[in-house]
C-alpha cells in the first residue's frame, strides 16, 4: 500500500542539517476560555505564561492506592522481553514505562473519561480531545533514571506527525514528589519557543529514544540559553497533585538516587483538531501504542 503525503506546510521544522535555530511559536497555548470548563480565567492566563498548571489532591488518598496497585499489577504482569509496550531501563532491565495504558488497564480507561481529567483538557485545548499517548512510569529508590532536556513536540512533530502543539499532558503522581528524588524540572514560560534539534531520524528511533533519548533533544548551548531565559521550575507535591505542561516546554529530571520511588501515571491528549498526519521528520511514524492515530474523540 502507498501512503499518501498529507503534511501541510511545516511551520516547525526539525531534524535539520544546519545550525538548529529558536523559532517563535505562531499557536497559543491555551485554546479555550473559562465558560468551556472548570479552570478559572486567572489559571488559565497563567498557564499561557508559564505553560504549565498543578492541582493539588486531584485525587484523593484511596485512589492514589488504587492506582499503584495497578501499577504494581501492570508492572507483574508484563515482561520486557514479550511486550514492546514495556520499555526496560538500559542498564538494570527492569521495567521503565508501560505505554498505552488506557488500553491495557480498565481504571486507566475510566481515568482517562474522569471529568476532573477531560474536561481539563478539552478546556485547555478548546475542542474534543483523543489520547495520544499514556504510559506509566516508573522510577524506583536507588536505580531510576531521568529523562533529558527535551520538548514533546519536537518528537511528536518529527517523528508522529503533529501539525501543532495542541495537546497537553497531565502526569499524575502516585508517590510524593520530592525535590530530590527526581522531580521533573520544566522551564517555565518556554513552550512560547520551538527550538530546532539536529540530526537526521534513525529508522525505528523510539526503540532507543524511550530508554535514553539521544536524538532530538537540543544542544547544551539552547539548553544554556533557555534555562538563562526562563529558570527551571521542579514539580513536587504530594501524591493524588497533577501537573498539566503543554506539549512544547521544555523538561527533564534528574536520577533517582535516594530510596523513595516517583511513579506516575502520563496522559497525552491532543485536540482533534490536530489529528496526526505523515512525519515530518521520519521516513515512517511511529506505532499506534506510542502515537494514537485514531483521533476520535472521547466520551463519557
Amino acid at each position: 500500500m502507498t501512503l499518501t503525503d498529507t503534511r501541510v506546510d511545516d511551520t516547525y521544522p526539525t531534524r535539520i542539517t544546519g545550525t538548529p535555530e529558536h523559532l517563535p511559536r505562531v499557536h497559543p497555548t491555551v485554546w479555550g476560555t473559562e465558560a468551556d470548563g472548570p479552570i478559572d480565567a486567572a489559571t488559565l492566563a497563567n498557564h499561557e505564561t508559564k505553560g504549565y498548571t498543578v492541582v493539588d489532591d486531584m485525587l484523593s488518598v484511596g485512589e492514589v492506592q488504587t492506582y499503584w496497585q495497578e501499577l504494581v499489577r501492570l508492572s507483574s504482569d508484563r515482561e520486557p522481553a514479550g511486550d514492546e509496550r514495556v520499555i526496560a531501563e538500559a542498564k538494570t532491565g527492569e521495567v521503565r514505562s508501560i505505554f498505552d495504558v488506557h488500553e491495557i488497564s480498565d481504571l486507566i480507561a475510566e481515568l482517562v473519561r474522569d471529568p476532573r481529567v477531560l474536561d481539563r483538557a478539552r478546556q485547555l485545548l478548546g475542542s474534543d480531545v483523543y489520547v495520544h499517548q499514556s504510559r506509566v512510569n516508573y522510577m524506583p529508590g536507588f536505580k531510576g533514571t531521568g529523562f533529558y532536556w527535551h520538548s514533546d513536540f519536537e518528537t511528536w512533530h518529527a517523528e508522529d506527525g503533529m501539525p501543532s502543539p495542541r495537546a497537553v499532558s497531565c502526569s499524575i503522581a502516585l508517590t510524593d514528589n520530592y525535590p530530590f528524588n527526581g522531580g521533573l524540572m520544566i522551564m517555565p514560560g518556554s513552550q512560547r519557543t520551538f527550538v530546532q534539534c539536529a540530526g537526521e531520524t534513525p529508522d525505528d528511533n523510539y526503540k532507543a529514544s524511550l530508554k535514553d533519548q539521544r536524538v532530538g533533544v537540543p544542544s547544551e548551548d539552547d539548553i544554556t540559553k533557555m534555562a538563562a531565559e526562563h529558570g527551571i521550575d521542579q514539580f513536587t507535591g504530594q501524591s493524588g497533585s497533577a501537573l498539566w505542561f503543554d506539549s512544547n516546554i521544555m523538561h527533564g529530571s534528574g536520577n533517582n538516587i535516594t530510596p523513595y520511588p516517583r511513579s506516575n501515571i502520563f496522559l497525552v491528549f491532543n485536540s482533534v483538531e490536530n489529528a496526526l498526519q505523515e512525519p515530518f521528520a521520519a521516513s515512517a511514524p511511529r506505532p499506534a501504542f506510542i502515537a494514537g492515530r485514531d483521533s476520535t474523540p472521547i466520551s463519557r
